[in-house]
């Protein structure tokens, strides 16, 4: 990720670590302020941003694009690899959703913590972040040569593979180690290989 460099950047960028660090609530301007390296209290963040709620907004909003760019880049990127083995595109992609929610991490945190009073910022983060992420894993498999043939509804089975990887990581967050103590790479595998199971299947159209 890019080091903030504009005060209106560390602004951002230190509020959404506090929040997700001390919850929305229990963090106060001044300690915004104050580590984003400005004069606490003198109301250096009003320059930039009307309320509080506002730069959790907009905190969102720029994750939002970052994510928007991020899906198309990573499918461009993607057929860089249509020459290695599925198996291997397949670990690589579940790889990239995990390393997607630990770069993501303080803004699930507040998502969990906080946001059940700003529905509005919930709705954007649906529609913006998490929603995207899914629809880019659904035309990723749709696109690979190996399950051309596949009559598949790709948007369901992307929310079965994508909803794995949200789940592993979200225990392992929460709850300190991965669900019974998987590690990651055994992870990644098993995901790879359930994805494997796609492969030249009965047309669902066809099958009795």
């Amino acid at each position: 990720m890019t080091k903030p460099t504009s005060t209106r950047e560390r602004i951002v960028a230190e509020s959404l670590r506090l929040f997700a660090d001390r919850g929305y609530a229990a963090t106060s301007v001044a300690e915004i302020e104050a580590a984003a390296g400005l004069s606490p209290g003198a109301g250096g963040l009003y320059r930039h941003f009307r309320s509080k709620e506002e730069v959790l907004a907009s905190a969102i909003r720029e994750h939002i694009e970052r994510t928007r760019k991020q899906v198309d880049e990573v499918l461009e990127q993607a057929k860089r690899y249509e020459d290695r083995p599925l198996e291997v595109r397949l670990r690589m992609t579940c790889q990239a959703g995990l390393a997607k929610m630990r770069e993501e991490q303080d803004l699930i945190r507040v998502l969990f913590r906080d946001l059940d009073q700003f529905p509005h910022l919930v709705a954007e983060m649906r529609e913006g972040i998490v929603n995207p992420l899914y629809d880019g894993i659904a035309r990723w498999l749709s696109e690979q040569p190996e399950l051309a043939d596949a009559d598949e509804d790709w948007p369901a089975i992307a929310a079965v593979l994508g909803g794995a990887v949200v789940n592993y990581w979200l225990a392992n967050e929460s709850m300190y180690e991965p669900p019974t103590r998987i590690d990651e790479k055994r992870f990644v595998e098993s995901w790879a290989r359930l994805g494997m199971g796609l492969v030249k299947r009965t047309p669902a159209s066809s099958a009795s």
